[in-house]
């Protein structure tokens, strides 16, 4: 047997992983690479490693569904598993963030900042959580790298506008239908597994990438739809957070 120098085994493992990308993107439906176009370059989507949006959240008082209660909500994700997102309400402060494997949702008292209670996410929340990050900056492409995997649904109409279905499939409880113009690539409408809706509107430019100005999300909550509505006034991209931004709290109120 012929020994083979550490220099060609390199030049073989190469070739092997050139192979392998090449086969997955070959095996991705071509709709996606549309849409990822639609958005920004390759250059731009890849370059992305952080997003941050300002806005402002409302939605139905869960106590009186004929009133509204609104926040000031800021949304921040980091490549590859972490985000934190900040919703400023009149009466307390509610942030919920990820933080790779370890989750956790923190209620704090807007009149009395030291009184605020910490709640450790259980697996199949930080589950959620990991899918949903992800789902927010990888762009539609790479979810094989993470476990999950893309099922083509085929065409089908949504509000008269021809449509490419896919799903995008974290784990079998974890979801993300995707609807996609045939036409353009733009994003249609995206739907859970358990019936949520989401609808992007408008849009923001921002590190040459688009991104939504708006978006409306109807979700079933106790026998009935609640409808959310995500108002992004800025976005910024590739900016650096503080270290353990997104970490869990210390539990000492001091």
């Amino acid at each position: 047997m012929i020994p083979i120098s550490p220099r060609s085994l390199a030049r073989i493992l190469l070739m092997l992983v050139v192979t392998i990308v090449a086969r997955a993107a070959e095996t991705e439906p071509a709709i996606l690479a549309k849409a990822r176009a639609r958005l920004g370059s390759e250059a731009a989507l890849e370059g992305l490693k952080t997003i941050h949006y300002v806005g402002t959240l409302t939605t139905a008082d869960p106590k009186d569904p004929t009133k509204q209660l609104q926040a000031k909500v800021e949304l921040s994700f980091q490549k590859p598993d972490r985000q934190l997102i900040t919703a400023t309400y009149e009466k307390f402060v509610e942030t919920t963030a990820l933080d790779a494997y370890e989750g956790w949702t923190r209620v704090q008292d807007s009149s009395d900042p030291a009184n605020w209670r910490l709640t450790l996410l259980d697996p199949g929340q930080i589950k959620r959580l990991r899918a949903n990050t992800w789902e927010s900056l990888a762009y539609f492409r790479g979810i094989g790298r993470i476990g999950g995997r893309v099922e083509d649904k085929g065409p089908v109409s949504v509000d008269c506008v021809a449509c490419q279905k896919i799903a995008f499939i974290h784990e079998a409880n974890i979801v993300f239908y995707r609807y996609f113009d045939v036409a353009s690539g733009r994003l249609v409408l995206t739907e859970t597994e358990s019936g949520g809706t989401h609808r992007e509107q408008g849009e923001i430019v921002a590190g040459g990438v688009r991104f939504p100005k708006a978006l409306v999300t109807m979700a079933n909550n106790d026998d009935r739809t609640q409808t959310v509505t995500l108002n992004n006034e800025k976005v910024t991209v590739n900016e650096t957070f503080p270290v353990n931004f997104f970490a869990v709290p210390a539990l000492s109120r001091k």
